[in-house]
């Protein structure tokens, strides 16, 4: 048979219909008008929200090892945690189970020394809580002011503390409110104790531009050291005795003069206090001072005038 008689066409069986670059044309056109559509008329939303839905469970399945997984490891993690907190927990609670049974028998103690040398008991301070609301405008001084008046039973010269220490002393004394001065305020002065040597100093603030304290009127061969914790003493009648105040942060002792220059860090952080307790100045709860009473004038003998 010769070859231009063949028939060149392929069954329908092997025919593959429009080219591929027809196709590709097709298929373009119809995703740029889908992506136009749906931004446009949210068109495709719907069937988005099918096939999520659809999907979903799936998607469950195949995340429960990951999460039974992932949930086991954090379980594993918290219960080691836990166990070592609990450890903790106990090691502290036999430590201030301890301190609390030193802590009686000194009282005991206390009690029986005063009661053989015939001193009196120690007093009570009462104290309530406050909360700071705002600082003073003053940009030069180092005050603020607390929810508590005189209302509340305040009165001027309290002393105001945190957990950590004493911060300063309420100067006035509003119905609903008072004013604290700080102690690193430049008018703030308190009375202090050295607890390494005992030795009594007063404090005053307003060195280092209002952050820091000072220790004045100490000789250059006084026995002081950096970091050394000062108290208060107690004898002035406002702050009760053994209330943590300040550390020696600067010793320098000058050759020309008698007095050492001794700066003082407060161990309270005064800056991010947000609740205080202001203590019962001492001076209301020692008994008045005896009056000095009047000298008899002794009655001079009358004289009888020369004649």
């Amino acid at each position: 048979m010769p070859l231009g008689t063949i028939d060149r066409t392929p069954p329908p069986f092997f025919r593959q219909g429009y080219s591929a670059f027809t196709k590709l044309i097709f298929f373009t056109a119809l995703s740029i008008f889908l992506m136009v559509a749906d931004t446009r008329m949210q068109v495709v939303a719907p069937v988005r929200s099918a096939i999520a839905a659809a999907l979903a469970p799936v998607q469950q399945a195949l995340l429960f090892p990951v999460d039974l997984i992932v949930g086991a490891g954090d379980y594993f993690r918290g219960l080691a945690k836990a166990l070592a907190g609990e450890d903790a927990a106990r090691r502290l609670l036999a430590q201030q189970a301890e301190q609390a049974l030193a802590a009686e028998r000194l009282a005991a103690e206390n009690r029986e020394l005063r009661g053989l040398l015939g001193l009196q008991p120690a007093l009570a301070v009462r104290s309530q809580a406050a909360q700071v609301m705002y600082e003073a405008a003053d940009p030069f001084s180092r005050k603020f002011y607390i929810d508590r008046g005189a209302t509340q039973g305040l009165v001027a010269g309290a002393p105001v503390v945190t957990e950590a220490g004493v911060i300063g002393q309420v100067t006035r004394v509003y119905p609903l409110s008072s004013e604290v001065t700080l102690l690193t305020d430049r008018d703030a002065a308190i009375p202090l104790l050295n607890t390494r040597t005992q030795q009594r100093a007063a404090a005053f603030g307003g060195a280092a531009k209002g952050t820091a304290m000072e220790l004045r009127f100490v000789a250059s061969s006084a026995d002081i050291e950096v970091g050394d914790l000062l108290h208060t003493s107690g004898v002035d009648g406002i702050y009760p005795a053994g209330l943590p105040v300040a550390r020696v942060s600067e010793v320098e002792r000058l050759a020309e003069g008698g007095f050492a220059r001794v700066m003082l860090k407060p161990v309270a952080a005064v800056d991010s206090v947000r609740h205080v307790l202001v203590l019962e100045p001492l001076r209301q709860q020692l008994p008045p001072p005896p009056t000095p009473e009047a000298p008899a004038v002794a009655a001079r003998p009358a004289t009888k005038a020369k004649r």
